[in-house]
């Protein structure tokens, strides 16, 4: 029998387009299909396991040979699923009653499937879920009689160890390989109802190296898309606020796309409700805040200024204290250098000085009162008669009075706010690069530990080695990574200098301390030591030295690593690309790809999805 049949979507685009058909003949067998040079077998899938979990078809969406499997899905009227279920509720009620008055023992398989036919009534009665008609079919192809059995044998293994009983599509060779090609038609007919949480368990939603997260866990906010899986093409999704700590770390050589996946994140965490506030060093992050209406503060413009004697508003009583030790590690950041123990005492009177002068004591009442600045800091060192005193002062000279006071001679200009905020360090001179981020930091810190206002927020510090090479920075850095879970807050750690975190005790603690471990290509100077730190294997660490731009592994735990590529849509990727030839682009070329305002919007883009 000649029959001109299409073997895949490619060939049924080449048709389309007049370039192709399928194979010329062919040739139908009981069991077996010859397809021009292929032999071809199709299994229907008979019996499915009780409970299954997201994405569990993987393994055989994963299998090394040729294997195409087909999911038909058709949805049952809402009226006919009622009635069904009403009769199948009532067979079941009749064999329990009839198996009750002859003296027999439960049956536990009808006592389980009456209480899952009566929960499942009562979903689809308040329509939390729906029922579908869902059939499952395999064909498996090869060259000759006895590798097609083989294959044969080793896909039926294969989904006996899933629970999946599956019989040849006897007689029904034809059906069942037209049932498995690209055109939406179920020709053999083998359903089974499935309701809408089993359905959508079905699809590779997940990857199978990283378990889904756990819905009714209340630090949890939703699994996030990081990509695609690289092996599998299925999707990592990924719940940062579901793991043990809610800290990342990020490690790439530059030019990997480790600034583009975290911007990624952060843009779809913002649909999950988290608070998100960025340190940027070289102002990539200001075309997304502003087009999420988010804030963006520019450090070292004309006329911004941040006062680093600034108390919390959170109204605890050890507020002041909480300052002075954060003024400590600042002033040391300042310096260049940790003050030794006589230095250290001159600057815990001087800074009591300072608040005392302002008007500020321990007593909490006093804390709403104007902040003293830095100026008038140096100014108690210079009052007091020790020659000490005067040092400090005079080194802190730069800073108060000298070309580097424009970022502390004056109080705070601008607040935190809103569910984006961006610090761009930009226009902050290098001198003060270090400072200004820790500065930034402590900032965001007293929002995130104000109780009064508890929801999810991530802190993402791009460039991290502007404050991991200094001491003062790096342990500022290390006590956000241990204490941030407690407030419901996550840390982001980026950097590009990999050698230099995983060189010190610090840095090393604050890998230690993040459930969430991204690494993207890595340069041969460095791969052995991220090898040795995070336990990779061979194929591990040589994927991280050939990986392409935006290819990552997520490790998630010894046994859960997923090799995954980012992916954005088109309007994600003009709000965080920084492709000069994409950004030099003609102004109307982003007019008419203007991002909407609506967020969904902008986070959908052209994929044509739902959120």
């Amino acid at each position: 029998m000649n029959i001109p049949f299409l073997t895949s979507r490619q060939q049924l685009v080449d048709a389309e387009e007049g370039l192709g058909l399928g194979p010329d003949s062919v040739q139908i067998e009981p069991r077996v299909l010859s397809v021009g040079d292929l032999l071809a077998s199709t299994l229907i899938i008979t019996g499915y396991p009780a409970e299954v979990g997201p994405g569990w078809l993987d393994p055989l969406l994963t299998y090394p040979g040729r294997l195409d499997v087909s999911l038909h899905v058709d949805p049952v009227p809402a009226p006919v699923a009622s009635e069904r279920l009403r009769k199948q509720r009532a067979r079941l009620e009749a064999s329990r009653r009839a198996g009750h008055h002859d003296g027999r023992l439960e049956d536990p398989e009808t006592e389980a499937a009456a209480e899952d036919a009566a929960e499942l009534a009562w979903r689809v009665a308040r329509g939390e879920g729906k029922l579908f008609r869902v059939g499952l079919y395999l064909t498996l192809y090869a060259a000759d009689r006895q590798s097609l059995a083989d294959e044969a044998s080793a896909v039926r293994a294969l989904a006996e160890s899933m629970l999946l009983r599956c019989q040849p599509a006897t007689w029904r060779a034809l059906q069942g390989w037209t049932t498995c090609l690209p055109l939406g038609i179920d020709q053999l007919d083998r359903s089974r109802t499935l309701d809408t949480a089993a359905l959508a368990s079905c699809f590779p939603f997940s990857s199978p190296q990283l378990p889904a997260a756990d819905p009714d866990d209340e630090h949890g906010v939703g699994d996030v898309l990081y990509g695609l899986d690289t092996a599998t093409s299925g999707l990592v999704l990924w719940d940062r606020f579901a793991q043990d700590n809610h800290n990342s770390v990020t490690l790439a050589r530059s030019g990997s796309g480790k600034s583009y996946l975290a911007k990624l994140e952060a843009l779809r965490l913002l649909y999950q409700g988290v608070q998100v506030f960025v340190i940027d060093p070289e102002d990539e992050y200001t075309r997304l805040a502003e087009a999420v209406g988010g804030t963006v503060i520019r450090l070292g413009a004309p006329g911004v200024r941040v006062n680093p004697l600034d108390l919390a508003a959170d109204g605890s009583v050890d507020q002041l204290t909480r300052r002075a030790l954060f003024l400590h590690s600042f002033l040391a950041v300042l310096l260049g250098r940790t003050p030794n123990p006589a230095e250290k005492a001159l600057l815990d009177a001087a800074i009591l000085t300072a608040y005392r002068q302002a008007g500020i004591t321990l007593d909490p009442r006093t804390h709403a009162r104007p902040a003293p600045l830095l100026a008038d800091l140096a100014g108690a060192l210079k009052a007091g008669k020790d020659p000490v005193g005067r040092q400090l002062a005079d080194q802190l000279s730069p800073y108060t009075t000298g070309t580097h006071r424009g970022l502390f001679d004056g109080p705070t200009t601008q607040h935190v706010g809103g569910h984006l905020t961006v610090y761009s360090l930009r226009e902050v001179p290098e001198e003060l690069k270090t400072a200004a981020t820790m500065l930034t930091l402590d900032r965001i810190w007293q929002t995130v530990t104000n109780l009064h206002d508890r929801r999810p927020r991530l802190v993402v510090i791009d460039e991290a080695w502007l404050l991991m090479r200094d001491e003062h920075g790096a342990r500022f850095v290390h006590r956000m990574a241990k204490s941030s879970r407690k407030y419901w807050a996550g840390l982001s750690v980026i950097t590009q200098d990999t050698a230099d975190l995983l060189a010190t005790d610090l840095g090393k603690a604050v890998v230690a301390n993040a459930a969430t471990q991204i690494l993207l290509r890595q340069a041969p100077q460095a791969v052995d030591a991220v090898a040795d730190a995070f336990r990779l294997s061979a194929g591990e660490a040589a994927y991280l030295l050939c990986a392409g731009k935006g290819e990552a592994l997520l490790c998630g735990g010894p046994s859960r690593r997923a090799a995954f590529r980012s992916v954005a849509s088109d309007i994600e990727h003009r709000l965080i690309t920084t492709n000069p030839a994409e950004l030099g682009e003609s102004p109307e070329h982003f007019e008419s790809n203007e991002a909407p305002s609506d967020p969904d919007q902008a986070l959908l883009g052209n994929t044509g999805g739902t959120r």
